[in-house]
């Protein structure tokens, strides 16, 4: 909160107070938990304290973040807490209107609040995650997972790297925002909020603001570079090689950009659009959607029917594992087709040995039982949130891909009030505070939160 508290002060925008209050509230919080830690110091944590411990952190910061945005907006609280955990899970719904007017130093608080949850959203799903059995890491386990006193160290530099490659990303959408004509402020926002694949803008218009075509290809490509997963970057700079092109999962979600996006511009340039301006407009939105970054350049649920069944499907498609993105992700597709597979050879083969492999990697049981517990899970989920949104007044709509959308954490819905063109801002306080659940839910992979609800964790 320190850097918009200098823009406050160095603008006069008289919210100096507002971030220096959020500033005494946080480091007066940290510096309690950290007296009681000394006192009572722990060798090494158990899943157990884990599961408790990241549950905890993600519900505590978005308290801590929506401090500034409840003193400055003049918002109710639950729509301050609304605004930062949509931001800290780089879900991008949001309940502000006139942007454009809204002083830089707030605008910049939000943007932080997405490009921290997107650096944090990296290195849970590398570090955290796998050590609890959780999350599409434990496919590609790596050093950064491991806890023992041994690989510690290793697993410090792994996540240090995933800062560094993170940083290097958005300094260089910055620049080539600048490169493009936007202004720093604008450069800088955008690029926070494209390399975490969160959707926040400085505008109402969302990307519309921005008419020129080469600035929504430079957020398509870092769009799609901010879902491949970090520890891909880091091999490639450690053996000095690109290996994206080699994983699986990488190559499965360039194929399915690939697919929606020149599907969606053929049907653009036959309803009369250019197609020049029809690729550009599909590939953007559909990106933006499939990565879960949440980006608008225009209002596609009045593109027609096939268009709003399109862009609701890509909804739960999402990036790669161990990237910003949130939804599915690319590799659970990938090992139910697999499963598929499998069983239709089995119907046909009943003897046959058949072993699974994935980039090159036998794929275990618990692999397959983890990806379809968190689809039954992510499932009954959605049919518990939809219900209860309609249950506070929402449409069927409006409730149904409301609760998709926060728990894939791609940000705009479907329907006249929280679409592309919408605002979460008329929806009940009730309701705010489901999809906040939902939203965290999603982001922490389900199992993470909900296992806290289980009998069983509170037993000795």
């Amino acid at each position: 909160m320190c850097i918009p508290l200098v823009m406050a002060a160095l603008n006069h925008s008289g919210n100096e107070k507002s971030f220096a209050v959020g500033v005494i509230i946080t480091e007066a919080s940290a510096i309690l938990a950290a007296a009681i830690s000394f006192r009572h110091r722990i060798s090494m944590l158990t899943p157990r304290q884990m599961f408790l411990i990241t549950s905890s952190v993600w519900i505590l910061i978005s308290f801590a973040g929506a401090i500034p945005l409840f003193l400055i907006s003049h918002i109710s609280f639950t729509d301050a807490v609304f605004e930062s955990v949509s931001g800290l899970t780089t879900t991008g719904s949001t309940v502000l209107t006139g942007l454009d007017a809204m002083p830089h130093d707030l605008l910049v608080w939000r943007s932080m609040l997405q490009w921290i949850g997107g650096l944090g959203v990296i290195g849970m799903a590398v570090a955290i995650l796998p050590f609890l059995k959780v999350g599409g890491m434990r496919l590609f386990q790596t050093e950064s997972s491991d806890w023992s006193d041994k690989a510690l160290p290793r697993a410090r530099s792994t996540v240090s790297l995933i800062i560094y490659f993170y940083l290097a990303l958005t300094i260089l959408c910055s620049l080539a925002y600048m490169f493009d004509g936007m202004d720093a402020f604008h450069a800088i926002n955008h690029a926070m909020t494209t390399i975490s694949t969160g959707g926040f803008s400085t505008s109402d218009n969302s990307f519309a603001q921005f008419a020129d075509l080469p600035s929504h290809w430079i957020a398509i490509v870092f769009m799609m570079l901010g879902s491949l997963p970090f520890v891909l970057y880091i091999q490639s700079f450690m053996h000095r090689r690109m290996v994206f092109l080699h994983d699986q999962q990488v190559r499965g979600f360039l194929y399915c950009v690939l697919v929606f996006s020149v599907g969606m511009s053929i049907y653009l340039w036959r309803e009369g659009v250019d197609l020049p301006h029809a690729i550009t407009l599909s590939t953007f939105n559909l990106v933006s959607v499939i990565t879960t970054t949440g980006y608008a350049s225009g209002d596609y649920s009045l593109w027609g029917p096939l268009a709003v069944v399109i862009f609701f499907f890509a909804t739960f498609v999402g990036g790669c594992s161990g990237s910003t993105a949130g939804g599915v992700k690319i590799f659970r597709f990938q090992i139910l087709a697999m499963l598929m597979r499998e069983n239709t050879r089995r119907a046909l083969h009943p003897r046959a040995v058949i072993q699974r492999r994935y980039n090159n990697q036998v794929v275990d049981d618990a692999v397959v039982l983890s990806t379809a517990s968190f689809i039954f899970i992510m499932i009954l989920t959605l049919a518990v949130i939809t219900l209860l949104l309609a249950s506070s007044g929402l449409d069927l709509v409006t409730a149904f891909t409301a609760a998709s959308t926060s728990l894939m954490n791609v940000g705009p819905g479907l329907g006249d009030i929280i679409g592309p063109a919408g605002n979460f801002a008329s929806l009940t306080d009730s309701s705010k505070w489901i999809l906040c659940l939902g939203m965290l839910l999603g982001r922490l992979e389900f199992v993470t939160l909900l296992i806290l609800f289980s009998p069983d964790y509170w037993r000795a």
